[in-house]
């Protein structure tokens, strides 16, 4: 669930970058690929953040 309430999170946040990105007449082909590249480091962050710690 936490996993959730992270990516929702950034999703949040990449959206609100772009959203900027677009008022400030920024390429639309730099937003996307900044979109993509922050959804992977999202994702990447969140799984390090929220998975479960090894009982050894």
């Amino acid at each position: 669930m936490s996993f959730g309430i992270y990516a929702v999170g950034y999703f949040i946040l990449i959206l609100g970058l772009a959203y900027l990105a677009h008022l400030m007449h920024v390429p639309q082909a730099y937003i996307v690929a900044m979109a993509i590249i922050m959804f992977g480091i999202g994702v990447v962050t969140g799984v390090q953040r929220t998975r479960g710690k090894d009982p050894n």
